[in-house]
């Protein structure tokens, strides 16, 4: 969770032509599962690594992360740039300290496919993940997911990948980098 205080401030409205004030206000952000389920209700397209969302699109995702009640809605108009900056490193950064690595070569590639929070669902209910995760930083939850879905396809490897995988492991036991040619 991130918390955040959006400073007291001053604006006008254009629309009204008068001034505005707004209190200062402390948020508690999360971005997980549930906040993505939020946006994309709205906004009918993926979350996840789309590159065109929009400044007053990002703005809304900040509304659906935020847990604290009572939020004055004026306060997500005016958000510092500092502060802007602070949500989206939060967004961006991994809050877990596990990696993968892929031994196999898939050949099937994920990159073009578009991760949206029915996608990342199915994949929960798929590995047996409890819904509970689903408040998890959306990161560690789909870090689980890829340990899962890891530990499964260890079990899938073709007899000719176990022996590869064998030999790889012999070898750099013995010392060596890899497999021998």
């Amino acid at each position: 969770m991130l918390e955040i205080t959006i400073p007291e401030t001053e604006m006008f409205d254009n629309s009204k032509n008068e001034f505005i004030n707004i209190k200062q206000q402390t948020l508690q952000l999360e971005h997980s599962l549930i906040s993505l389920s939020k946006w994309e209700a709205k906004w009918k397209k993926p979350f996840v690594g789309n590159k065109d969302i929009q400044p007053q699109e990002f703005v809304d995702y900040i509304r659906c992360m935020c847990i604290t009640p009572k939020v004055d809605p004026m306060v997500f108009e005016y958000i510092p740039t500092d502060i802007f900056k602070k949500i989206k490193d939060y967004i961006t950064t991994d809050q877990t300290a596990s990696k993968v690595y892929d031994r196999r070569k898939s050949t099937t590639s994920r990159a073009n496919e578009n991760i949206t929070s029915e996608l990342i669902y199915y994949w929960m209910i798929y590995h047996g993940i409890p819904f509970e995760c689903e408040k998890w930083h959306l990161s560690r939850l789909l870090m689980l997911i890829r340990i899962c879905a890891a530990k499964g396809s260890n079990e899938q490897m073709t007899m000719n990948e176990i022996f590869a995988e064998n030999r790889r492991l012999h070898n750099m036991r013995k010392g060596g980098k890899g497999p021998r040619r």
